[in-house]
C-alpha cells in the first residue's frame, strides 16, 4: 500500500507540473482532469483483474517515470535512416512522445487529406477534433487509457474527408531516445477517415539508445459509413523499454477495417485492440503477429464489440516464442442483443521454440443475440519434426529448414496483408526477428541440452 501510495504521489507531481505547461481548451482540461481522476481511483491493474490476470505491471508502477524535458537534443536524419520508409506518403516523427517537424518528411498529400501534430491541431483549430478525441477511448475500463488521458498532450492527427482516397500510406514514427533516468511519453492519435474514404495508418514504435522508458500510447480510428482504413501497429523497441498501446476503433454503416499489430521488441508491451462494429454490414480483420525471446513479455488483448446486425469480424494471431518468453493472446468477442447475423471467427496459433518459453491463450465468446455464427479456437504445439526432417532429407541444413518452416508460420501474417510499403516494412522486421531465434548459436544449445 506504501509503493502505491508513493507512486501515485510521484504521478500526482508530475501531472501537476504538466498541467502549468500543457495549453488547450477548456474541454480539454476537463478530459485531462477526468483521465488523472481515474487514474487515481484505480491506480495500476494488477493480474487479480481479469483483463490483466496473465500480465503484471508491476515493473511499471515500481519505476518512477519522468517526462522528457521539452527542450531535449533531438537525433539526427542520419539516426531515423534506418526506420524511413519508402513509398509513404508523408513520415511524421515524434521523438518521446512529442512531433518533430525537423525530422519530419512531410511529402505531398492529395487533396482532402491532412497529416498534422495533435497538439498543432489543438492550436490551430481545436473545435474540428472536438467531437472526436476522448469519445471513444475507455478511460474508465483501463487506467492505463485513463493515464494517457491525463498527461495528453501531442501526437499524430490524419483526417481524410469523405470520397477521398490516400493511395500511399500515412506512416508515424515515433522514437524513445532512452536515457539516464527512466522517462514516459503518452502519445495520443486521432484518425478520422470520412464517408467512403480510404486510408492506411502506420505506427512504427522504435528506440535509439538504450534505457528504461515508458510508452503508453492511444488511438482513436473513427471509419465512417463505408470507409476503408488500414491500421498497422509495429513495435520493435529496446528491450528495457515498456510499451503499452490501446487502439480503439469506431466503425460505422458497411465500413471495412483492418488491424494489422507486430510485436518484436521491449521487456513488456501490451497491445489493446478493441473495435466496435455500431453500423449494419460492416467488416473488421485484426491480424497479429508477436515473436519473442530472452524473457520478453508480449501481451495481447483483444475486445470485439458487434452492436449491429449484419457485421463480420476476423482475428487472426500467431506467436512465436523462445527462451523464457512469455506470450498473452486473450481474444473476447461480445455480441449485442441487437446484433443478429454476426459472423465472427478468432484463431490464436502458437509455436513454442523451448521448454522454458510460454503461452496463455483465452479465447471468448459472449453472445446475446440467437441469430449468429461465431467461433473460436486456439493451438500450442512445436516445430513439427517431420517437416524438419523432410526438409533434412533433401540437403537442407538445420538452420536453413528451421527459418523455412518459421517463415512459412510467420508468413500467414503477411497473406493477410495488401501489397504495398507497409508490408514490405512488416516483411523486412519479421525477416530480422526470425533470424534471432533460429540462430545456429541456439540451435546448438538446443541440441546440447536434448
Amino acid at each position: 500500500m506504501e509503493l502505491a501510495t508513493q507512486a501515485l504521489n510521484h504521478y500526482l507531481d508530475a501531472f501537476n507540473t504538466f498541467e502549468k505547461s500543457a495549453g488547450g481548451p477548456d474541454w480539454l482540461r476537463e478530459l485531462r482532469h477526468a483521465g488523472f481522476a481515474r487514474f487515481c481511483e484505480t491506480g495500476f491493474p494488477t493480474p487479480h483483474q481479469e483483463d490483466w490476470r496473465f500480465t503484471n505491471v508491476s515493473a511499471i508502477a515500481d519505476t518512477s517515470f519522468h517526462l522528457p524535458a521539452k527542450n531535449a537534443a533531438l537525433p539526427s536524419h542520419k539516426d531515423l535512416e534506418p526506420y524511413r520508409l519508402p513509398g509513404a506518403a508523408c513520415q511524421l516523427v515524434f521523438v518521446n512522445g512529442r512531433f518533430a517537424p525537423s525530422l519530419s518528411l512531410p511529402g505531398k498529400l492529395p487533396e482532402g487529406v491532412k497529416a498534422t501534430s495533435l497538439a498543432a491541431q489543438i492550436a490551430e483549430n481545436p473545435q474540428e477534433i472536438r467531437g472526436h478525441l476522448g469519445r471513444y477511448l475507455d478511460i474508465q475500463r483501463d487506467p492505463f487509457c485513463a493515464l494517457n488521458a491525463a498527461f495528453l498532450e501531442d501526437g499524430a492527427y490524419v483526417h481524410v474527408r469523405r470520397r477521398t482516397v490516400a493511395p500511399e500510406p500515412i506512416y508515424l514514427l515515433f522514437v524513445s531516445t532512452g536515457g539516464s533516468a527512466p522517462a514516459m511519453n503518452h502519445p495520443r492519435n486521432l484518425i478520422v477517415a470520412e464517408e467512403s474514404s480510404e486510408v492506411t495508418v502506420i505506427e512504427n514504435y522504435v528506440s535509439l539508445g538504450s534505457g528504461v522508458a515508458l510508452s503508453n500510447t492511444a488511438t482513436e480510428l473513427f471509419a465512417g459509413d463505408q470507409a476503408v482504413v488500414s491500421h498497422y501497429m509495429l513495435e520493435s523497441e529496446d528491450r528495457h523499454a515498456f510499451n503499452i498501446s490501446t487502439l480503439r476503433i469506431q466503425q460505422g454503416r458497411g465500413a471495412n477495417t483492418a488491424s494489422h499489430s507486430v510485436l518484436l521488441g521491449g521487456a513488456l508491451v501490451r497491445n489493446n485492440v478493441h473495435p466496435v462494429l455500431a453500423g449494419e454490414g460492416g467488416e473488421c480483420l485484426i491480424n497479429g503477429l508477436y515473436i519473442g525471446s530472452g524473457r520478453q513479455h508480449l501481451d495481447n488483448y483483444m475486445l470485439v464489440e458487434h452492436a449491429a446486425p449484419r457485421c463480420a469480424s476476423r482475428q487472426f494471431y500467431n506467436g512465436i516464442l523462445d527462451d523464457s518468453a512469455h506470450g498473452v493472446f486473450h481474444g473476447r468477442i461480445v455480441v449485442h442483443k441487437d446484433a443478429q447475423k454476426t459472423d465472427a471467427k478468432q484463431t490464436n496459433r502458437n509455436l513454442l521454440l523451448s521448454d522454458n518459453a510460454q503461452v496463455d491463450t483465452k479465447p471468448q465468446l459472449e453472445i446475446y443475440a440467437d441469430d449468429v455464427k461465431c467461433t473460436h479456437g486456439a493451438t500450442i504445439g512445436q516445430i513439427e519434426e517431420t517437416a524438419l526432417f523432410y526438409l533434412r532429407s533433401r540437403g537442407i541444413d538445420e538452420i536453413s529448414a528451421r527459418s523455412m518452416l518459421l517463415g512459412a508460420f510467420a508468413g500467414e501474417c503477411l497473406d493477410r496483408m495488401k501489397e504495398g510499403p507497409a508490408k514490405t516494412l512488416v516483411e523486412t522486421l519479421i525477416r530480422g526477428a526470425l533470424v534471432e531465434v533460429a540462430h545456429p548459436a541456439k540451435v546448438r544449445a538446443r541440441q546440447t541440452a536434448s
